[in-house]
């Protein structure tokens, strides 16, 4: 009886492990991801000297004035036209970077984009986390 339950737990474990693998892409980091991958600054830095990456701030354009990412576009995800100026202005065939102040917009934008068909990576913890690290922001 013992048996026939572990064996039967074993093919359910297979069967998940199988649907997760038919679903799954793979990322920037060439890792297998079923949607968008979050990343550390160190991580996200890396990316970014990719030339197949672009660079998006998803803040307000106040925010945006203040300090960015060098290299970074603006295109603010509270706005209505945040997917319409996504699609004129990024292609899809490079992966797309986001972020935020915090990685909670850049983290809705992220699912935005990889609805609307983009390879999509976020950065954990925004440009506050970016520099309370020391790394460098345009003013």
């Amino acid at each position: 009886m013992k048996k026939m339950k572990l064996t039967t737990l074993l093919l359910l474990v297979a069967c998940v492990a199988v649907l997760f693998a038919c679903k799954s892409k793979t990322n920037a980091l060439g890792q297998q991801s079923a949607q968008y991958e979050t990343v550390d600054n160190q991580t996200f830095s890396e990316l970014l000297l990719k030339t197949n990456i672009l660079l998006v701030d998803v803040r307000t354009e106040k925010e945006f004035a203040e300090s960015h990412l060098r290299d970074a576009l603006n295109i603010d995800v509270q706005k209505d036209d945040f997917i319409s100026q996504a699609k004129r202005l990024l292609g899809k065939k490079k992966w797309v970077a986001v972020y935020c102040r915090s990685g909670r917009r850049s983290a809705h934008a992220a699912e935005l984009l990889v609805k609307n068909g983009y390879k999509v990576v976020n950065l954990s913890g925004g440009i506050l986390g970016w520099t309370a690290e020391g790394r460098e922001v345009v003013k």
